[in-house]
């Protein structure tokens, strides 16, 4: 019971990583409130979480729209009194390289990405500097560190929320408040399994990516959810500003 007494928001929690961290936070013992914009996706993972004797609610929410994520967040501190975890997960893949990128797909990857990290934060940190204590943990990704061909705008956000992470840790240290970011490598979720799907030829799409891991193989979003069930316990309290990197070996690794 690592999050006892802890509630937890976690956005973009319908599905893949998101969803696997509501389930594991809940089986730790806390409050999870889940958001996603797909109230059908939001709905279940609240199911699955209630089917196991855990806590949680879910609010559907666009974490692009500022009005929206007001009332979520008044009406998460009118039913639990505070928000102890948040949990900066929702966003959107951008495909393309940068001359082939058309501008209204590129504000719209930035808009979801780095605009849905700031408007949730914004909202939820002035409970958290009331309360003199709170975990935020944004989702960053190893692309922030690498070069990847066809990603310019996904790698643009990822690499803005990890300078956006160092720098409001350094604000809000003093309010017992760590803000640290998670930097997977490439996760077999739903999203990532349709989009192999859709290549002409799927096995070697994904033999390709998995190349690419010392191991061989793709991250699981439960690896991931680990990692943020350790940001979000009082066990990392001494972890602050920091890149998490749980990407098989892509960045400090290279097959011989």
């Amino acid at each position: 019971m690592r999050l006892k007494d802890k509630v937890c928001l976690i956005t973009g929690a319908g599905s893949g990583i998101g969803k696997e961290t509501a389930l594991l936070f809940a089986k730790e013992g806390a409050s999870v409130v889940v958001n996603d914009f797909n109230a059908n996706s939001g709905e279940e993972t609240v199911r699955k979480i209630r089917e196991n004797n855990g806590e949680a609610i879910f609010i559907q929410a666009d974490v692009t729209n500022p009005d929206e994520i007001q009332v979520m967040v008044d009406k998460i501190i009118d039913d639990y009194g505070r928000i102890d975890v948040l949990f900066n997960n929702a966003g959107i893949s951008g495909v393309g390289k940068l001359h082939d990128i058309d501008l209204e797909t590129w504000n719209r990857v930035m808009s979801v990405n780095i605009n849905g990290v700031f408007l949730v934060t914004k909202y939820v940190v002035p409970h958290m500097m009331k309360q003199h204590s709170g975990s935020i943990i944004n989702m960053s990704s190893c692309i922030a560190e690498i070069g990847l061909a066809n990603r310019a705008s996904y790698a643009t956000t990822k690499g803005a929320i990890l300078a956006l992470t160092k720098s409001i840790q350094v604000d809000y240290a003093k309010y017992n408040i760590r803000v640290n970011a998670l930097m997977p490598g490439t996760i077999f979720t739903p999203f990532v399994e349709d989009y192999l799907s859709k290549d002409p030829n799927p096995e070697a799409a994904i033999q390709s990516i998995k190349s690419r891991q010392l191991g061989g193989d793709l991250g699981k979003p439960i690896d991931v959810a680990f990692a943020a069930l350790y940001l979000a316990s009082d066990e990392s309290k001494f972890m602050m500003g920091t890149p998490f990197i749980i990407d098989g070996g892509v960045v400090n690794g290279k097959l011989g």
